[in-house]
């Protein structure tokens, strides 16, 4: 027997040991919530087991999760979606009916994601470009303009506003300095030297500052993921807290 293998039946051993006192000193029922919570716990520290190796307790969690969400999605697609806007409305099913525009115009999309279906054909694939064509086009038409407002007109703006000797002013100066010393950086038109050069290392400093500050943000929500899993095991599961 392998290590690994020993490691597993150990944790499972170890696992049901656990639970077996929980429900024998009343901590955990028996009950679907108190099942939850059991399940929940098993596939927390198999998810966890990571940390060790790759394991077939990680790989468990992992597929069991993979599973129930493309399950999940493809639930809220089909009711929400597919049956509750195609099926019902073009078949005339429930107590709104659709009047005969309105399902001529939902056959459009209908065609359309059905076109996208034929991928898996290899002579009339060709077809689902027409589909993804207008699933590019349209999700450009809706996002480009949103983010020229969000992210270049809005910083032109705060670069143009007038400063004033306050807070307000001092972060407008900021990102005055900021945005001029990262464009400059980028600028590869001129050799970096003199001033210059001096320039593009304020706008590095400034790249440095914004990773930093994405990056100490993202370890922050992560952290508390984790504080919230750890919370759960101790108080929910074990109740030791």
């Amino acid at each position: 027997m392998t290590r690994d293998s020993m490691l597993f039946l150990g944790f499972i051993g170890i696992f049901v040991i656990l639970n077996a006192i929980l429900l024998v000193g009343g901590y955990l029922d028996m009950s679907w919530t108190s099942l939850g919570v059991i399940t929940a716990a098993g596939l927390t520290v198999s998810l966890y087991s990571f940390l060790y190796r790759d394991n077939p307790l990680f790989k468990l969690a992992e597929h069991i999760f993979v599973g129930v969400a493309a399950a999940y999605i493809f639930g809220i697609y089909w009711y929400q979606s597919l049956y509750g806007e195609v099926v019902v409305r073009i078949f005339g099913i429930g107590d709104d009916p659709a009047t005969m525009t309105q399902r001529l115009l939902l056959l459009v999309p209908s065609v359309l994601g059905l076109l996208i279906l034929t991928r898996m054909s290899v002579k009339i694939g060709w077809l689902s470009r027409i589909s993804f064509a207008f699933v590019v086009g349209v999700g450009a038409g809706f996002t480009i303009p949103r983010y020229i407002s969000a992210f270049l007109l809005s910083q032109i703006e705060a670069t143009i506003r007038p400063i004033t000797m306050d807070v307000d002013g001092l972060n407008l100066l900021l990102i005055l300095i900021g945005v001029v010393s990262v464009l400059v950086y980028f600028f590869f038109s001129v050799e970096h030297r003199g001033v210059v050069g001096g320039i593009s290392k304020v706008g590095i400093w400034f790249l440095m500052i914004s990773f930093g500050a994405s990056f100490g943000y993202t370890i922050m929500a992560r952290l508390s993921l984790l504080i919230g899993r750890i919370r759960f095991l101790l108080d929910d599961w074990l109740h030791v807290m």
